[in-house]
C-alpha cells in the first residue's frame, strides 16, 4: 500500500533515525518474510504507529537496490512501477539530443520522480505532476531541482511545455492492456489531447508495456531491456524519433549500453545450424530487429519467421549454445539420455511445448548439463540439442 500524506512527512522528518535502525537491522539479519514479525515489532518500538510505513520503506528500498538510489522516498508500489534509472538516463538523453539543454520537459504521471532524475541530471528544466499527492511529496524529495504540481494527466497544468512525457496505465482489471486505445488514459486521447494542448504541437514520449501492438504508430518504437529482461517500449512522436521507426536498447549488467536501430541493414538468409545457437536479447526481439541485430554480427536465421539465430561465433558480452546435434520433437528424449543428459536448460519458440511439462516428461538421469532448444524450420517441429549455456570471450 502506499502512504498518507502524514506519512510522508514524518518518513522525510526523520530520514536519518530511519537509516540508522534499518542498518542495525541489516546488520543483524536480512529483512525478509521470515523475520516480517520481528522486524515490525522493532520498527514499532522506533517508531510507534509509524512503523509500518518506515517498515515499508525499507523494504522498498532493499527491493530497489539496483534500479533506484538508496536515498530515495518511495512505497511498495511506486518501487516496483518505477521505471529503472538507467532506462529513464536513456530516455533523457534522446530528449537532450534532440531538444538541448534548454528544453522544459513536463512529465505528466510523474509518480515518484525517476524521469525527473534523469531530465534533470541532464541539465533540462522539468516539471512533474500526478494524481497521488503521497507520491508528488516523494517526487519533490528525491528530485529536489524539478517543479511538481497535482494534476490528471490530461489536464493543461502547463502549456509552455518542450517535451511531454506519459506513462498511461498498462493494465486494467488485473490484466495487462494489448491495445493503444485501451490503455489509461488511451493513447489516441492522451496523444491527441497534448498535441492541441500545447502551443506548438509538443514532442511526446510515451512508456507502455513492450507487448503493445505498435503497428499504427507514427513515430520510434524503442523497446529496452536491463540485464537481459525487457522493461519497457518508448513511443517516441517524429520530431524526438531522429529518422528512426525501431530502436531496441540493451542495458547490461555492467551498465554498458548497446543500442541497435532499423538504420542497419536487415536482411539475411535462414541456412543450417552454425557452430552456435543465439537468442536475441529480448529487446531485439520486441522491436522486431532480430534480421538487423544478425546483419551485424554476421549471423543468420534458422527459420525467416522464428527469432533464433546460429552462426560461427558468440556476439560480444552475450550468451548462447554450442550446437551440437538436431533431432525430431520425437526423438528428443532418446538422444538426450544417449548424450547423458542430467540438469537441462530448456527454450522454446514456435511450438506447442511446455518447458515444465517437458522435464518432467524426460526424466533425464545423466550427469551432463546441457540444453535444448524447442522450436520450427519450416513446417517441421524440431529439437536443438546443445551443450549448456556459454558467454562470450570479451
Amino acid at each position: 500500500m502506499s502512504y498518507t500524506t502524514d506519512e510522508v512527512h514524518f518518513l522525510l522528518d526523520h530520514d536519518a533515525e530511519i537509516t540508522a535502525v534499518a542498518g542495525a537491522i541489516t546488520r543483524d539479519h536480512a529483512m525478509t518474510k521470515a523475520t516480517a514479525v520481528k522486524d515490525a515489532a522493532t520498527f514499532h518500538k522506533h517508531f510507534g504507529a509509524n512503523g509500518r510505513a518506515v517498515m515499508e520503506l525499507c523494504a522498498s528500498r532493499t527491493s530497489a537496490q539496483g534500479k533506484l538510489p538508496h536515498y530515495w522516498l518511495m512505497c511498495h508500489d511506486s518501487a516496483q512501477q518505477a521505471t529503472p534509472l538507467a532506462v529513464a538516463q536513456q530516455r533523457a538523453d534522446r530528449i537532450h539530443r534532440v531538444c538541448g539543454t534548454e528544453a522544459i520537459v513536463h512529465d505528466v504521471t510523474c509518480s515518484i520522480g525517476t524521469e525527473g532524475a534523469a531530465i534533470t541530471d541532464f541539465g533540462m528544466a522539468y516539471h512533474g505532476s500526478d494524481l497521488d499527492m503521497s507520491r508528488l511529496l516523494m517526487a519533490r524529495h528525491n528530485v529536489p531541482t524539478g517543479l511538481f504540481s497535482q494534476a490528471d494527466a490530461l489536464k493543461r497544468a502547463s502549456t509552455s511545455n518542450d517535451v511531454i512525457i506519459a506513462d498511461p496505465a498498462r493494465r486494467s482489471g488485473g490484466r495487462r492492456i494489448t491495445k493503444p486505445d485501451q490503455l489509461i488514459p488511451p493513447l489516441p486521447q492522451l496523444v491527441d489531447h497534448w498535441r492541441i494542448a500545447t502551443t506548438t504541437a509538443a514532442p511526446m514520449a510515451i512508456k507502455c508495456a513492450p507487448g503493445l501492438d505498435f503497428q499504427e504508430w507514427d513515430g520510434l518504437v524503442s523497446v529496452v531491456s536491463v540485464a537481459g529482461g525487457v522493461k519497457e517500449a518508448c513511443l517516441y512522436t517524429p520530431e524526438l524519433s531522429e529518422g528512426l521507426t525501431r530502436e531496441a536498447i540493451m542495458i547490461g549488467v555492467d551498465h554498458s549500453v548497446d543500442i541497435l536501430n532499423d538504420h542497419h541493414d536487415g536482411e539475411v538468409p535462414a541456412g543450417d545450424p552454425g557452430t552456435f545457437i543465439i537468442d536475441p536479447d529480448g529487446a531485439v526481439v520486441r522491436a522486431g530487429l532480430v534480421q538487423h541485430y544478425a546483419a551485424r554480427e554476421q549471423l543468420w536465421m534458422l527459420d525467416e519467421h522464428i527469432a533464433y539465430l546460429t552462426g560461427d561465433r558468440i556476439p560480444q558480452g552475450r550468451s548462447g549454445f554450442r550446437f551440437i546435434e538436431m533431432v525430431g520433437l520425437k526423438q528428443l528424449k532418446s538422444a538426450l539420455v544417449a548424450h547423458g543428459a542430467g540438469s537441462l536448460e530448456i527454450l522454446v519458440r514456435g511450438v506447442d511445448v511446455d518447458p515444465d511439462q517437458l522435464r518432467k516428461k524426460l526424466k533425464l538421469k545423466g550427469n551432463t548439463p546441457m540444453a535444448v532448444i524447442c522450436t520450427r524450420i519450416g513446417r517441421k517441429g524440431v529439437a536443438l540439442i546443445c551443450h549448456a549455456r556459454e558467454h562470450s570471450q570479451k
